[in-house]
């Protein structure tokens, strides 16, 4: 029976004890305690009726021994008075008298009385003198005697019934008072077994659960409670120990998972100290072989920049076996392997046609090495490999910047040769040409007039392609600007006004709207980034379209922007545009002329000023180029001598 229901049954069991308790008490006890004090009542009336019957009838036998003795009537009253008196008591005694004997008795009294008032006193009353006959009074005597004798039966028989309802009520208490014993003992009796069921059961166990719960957050992962008590407190401490050793479990497991990541990290940090590759990878020996207990760890690892890379802990631990290092070579990258004389390897690397290397840690007093150390030396390999891959990467990325450093100065000094080249003679080609025009333009035929005129456009195209690879190559220090305050829009105009015949040319729809705005800057660069945007706006449009320039500004800002109705730019094409050189795909598709250096340039003179430049374009709808430039406060008019 299960310790729940053992404690119901006593329970109940307790509970109906004790209801029968009072019920005993206060129900039978009650109802058996009334009844004895009914019967001890009638008792006591019964014997003060007998003791009336007796005065009365001996107060009646006086007044009838005084009339005869004096013949005085007087004495006959308390005849009267008695023996009525009697027969009333008698009648009362009747009523609370029981039983056949004490009812013979009553009928014997009540006998003698009648003998008594019948055969002397009241034929001596009805004469009304005084008889002197002394036989009768003998005789009245006697039945007076009788009269007595019945009286005291009565009242040996009203006693007899005192004693025995005495008796009966003393006995009635006594078995109510064994009982109740009996019952508060059986209480008792159930209340402890009760009691020591719910200790033994409930309450012990309990205890030595709180100690073990207790010992539990106090950090003792290995308390236990015992299985003990009540089937149900058993099924809670097994699920207590249940619990507890899955904890144990975890954090067993988290910190094998923190002692992994710990070493893997150590591995990492000696990995990034290349100054020295032997004592790096003495060090990382040597954390290996703290980690996992190993007697000596060898490892041998092949360093981008710096070639094969050899190492053991302790210094003097014997040469690992060749024909084992040969085997683990062969094998995959991140190979494992775990030999019968307690040593394991695994294989370093190889990927993308690199040499592997290898990694071994031997440990004879253990030979046997579980997953959870497997596990680490497997992630200290991949932690090894991924630093050796970083800097693989670091040595491609150094080779690469070398080269590129190498390209950049040959750049420069083929922009430097090219152009010192090209200037002396494009010099002399613009002023001879320019001789000739204006000196013999006027003997000149049309056709000869239309080839100079070509000449010089495309000597000035080169110009100042020549100047714009200038201005791309200088030093990214020589970026000083002489600032001047400059009115924006005046200086848009101004180009606008130069390529207007070439927008005629192509009957495109010019619109500009300009604000006042000043800005601090170089007003031939200023100048330069404008042209190069209209002059990208009016190339890049087709016949009949529109260029709309507009600037705009506050107090801080100066924007302006340079709208078309052109080809537009590839979407892929956007990230590139301010790169020298590089020309949308459609453009060239089109061959659309041009080096590619326009934007470039644009980005660069914004730049140096302290702006920003944007672009917005859907191919076939056209193109928005957006710079922005700090704003500066007009300058302040001088004032005339007339106002001095």
């Amino acid at each position: 029976m299960s310790v729940q229901r053992r404690l119901n049954v006593g329970f109940c069991g307790l509970l109906i004890l004790f209801m029968v308790l009072l019920a005993l008490q206060f129900g039978v006890g009650g109802r058996l305690h009334a009844r004895h004090e009914q019967e001890a009542d009638r008792a006591g009336r019964a014997e003060i009726a007998n003791d009336q019957i007796l005065q009365r009838m001996t107060d009646a036998e006086t007044g009838v021994r005084g009339f005869q003795l004096t013949g005085e009537r007087a004495f006959l009253e308390p005849y009267e008075n008695g023996w009525t008196a009697a027969l009333v008591s008698l009648d009362d005694l009747a009523r609370h008298v029981d039983g056949d004997g004490a009812e013979r008795l009553l009928a014997r009294e009540r006998e003698a009385v009648h003998a008594w008032l019948d055969g002397y006193a009241a034929p001596i009353v009805a004469a009304g003198v005084p008889d002197g006959d002394t036989n009768r009074a003998v005789r009245g005597k006697g039945l007076f005697d009788e009269f007595r004798l019945a009286n005291g039966a009565v009242a040996d028989a009203v006693e007899r019934e005192r004693l025995r309802v005495r008796e009966a009520r003393a006995s009635t208490r006594t078995a109510l008072e064994l009982a109740a014993a009996v019952l508060v003992a059986a209480i008792m009796i159930i209340g402890v077994s009760v009691a020591r069921t719910g200790r033994r059961e409930l309450l012990v166990p309990l205890a030595r659960l709180g100690m073990t719960i207790r010992r539990l957050a106090e950090g003792d992962r290995s308390a236990r409670a015992e299985p003990a008590g009540a089937e149900e407190l058993r099924t809670v401490v097994e699920a207590l120990n249940d619990l507890a050793a899955q904890t144990e479990t975890l954090l067993a497991a988290e910190k094998a998972r923190a002692a992994r990541a710990g070493l893997r990290q150590a591995v990492a940090a000696e990995m990034q100290e290349t100054s020295d590759p032997a004592a790096t990878g003495r060090r990382v020996a040597e954390l290996v072989a703290v980690a996992v207990g190993a007697v000596a760890v060898h490892s041998e690892l092949e360093l981008p920049g710096a070639g094969r890379l050899h190492a053991r802990w302790p210094s003097d631990a014997p040469d690992a076996p060749g024909d084992q290092i040969a085997e683990t070579l062969a094998g995959h990258p991140g190979h494992l392997r775990v030999r019968p004389d307690g040593s394991v390897w695994l294989t370093v690397g190889g990927e993308d046609g690199g040499r592997p290397g290898y990694l071994r840690a031997h440990r004879p007093g253990a030979p046997v090495w579980t997953e959870d150390e497997q596990r680490l030396l497997a992630g200290v390999v991949r932690e090894i490999e991924r630093a050796l891959h970083r800097l693989g990467v670091q040595d491609k990325q150094a080779r690469l910047i070398t080269e590129l450093r190498i390209l950049d100065q040959r750049k420069d000094v083929f922009i430097q040769t090219v152009t010192h080249e090209l200037r002396t003679p494009l010099t002399s080609i613009l002023g001879y040409t320019e001789m000739i025009t204006d000196e013999d333009g006027g003997s000149l035929t049309t056709l000869q007039q239309r080839a100079l005129n070509a000449i010089l456009r495309n000597a000035h195209r080169l110009h100042e392609t020549i100047g714009d690879l200038i201005l791309l190559d200088r030093p990214d220090q020589d970026t000083t600007v002489r600032t001047e305050a400059l009115d924006l829009s005046s200086l848009t105009r101004l180009v606008r006004d130069e390529l207007a015949n070439a927008a005629r040319a192509k009957d495109l729809t010019v619109t500009f709207e300009a604000d006042e705005g000043w800005v601090r800057g170089d007003r031939t660069q200023l100048q330069r980034a404008l042209r190069k945007l209209m002059e990208n706006a009016i190339k890049f449009t087709p016949a009949g379209g529109s260029v709309d320039c507009r600037l705009t500004a506050d107090t801080r800002l100066i924007s302006v922007s340079v709208t078309d109705t052109g080809i537009g730019i590839p979407a892929e094409d956007v990230p590139g545009l301010f790169t020298p050189f590089h020309r949308a795909g459609n453009a060239m598709d089109q061959a659309v002329q041009g080096p590619g250096l326009g934007l470039a340039i644009v980005r660069d003179i914004i730049r140096d000023h302290g702006g920003t430049v944007a672009v917005q374009s859907v191919v076939g709808r056209g193109t928005t180029f957006t710079f922005t430039l700090p704003a500066c406060p007009a300058p302040a008019e001088p004032r005339s001598p007339a106002h001095v």
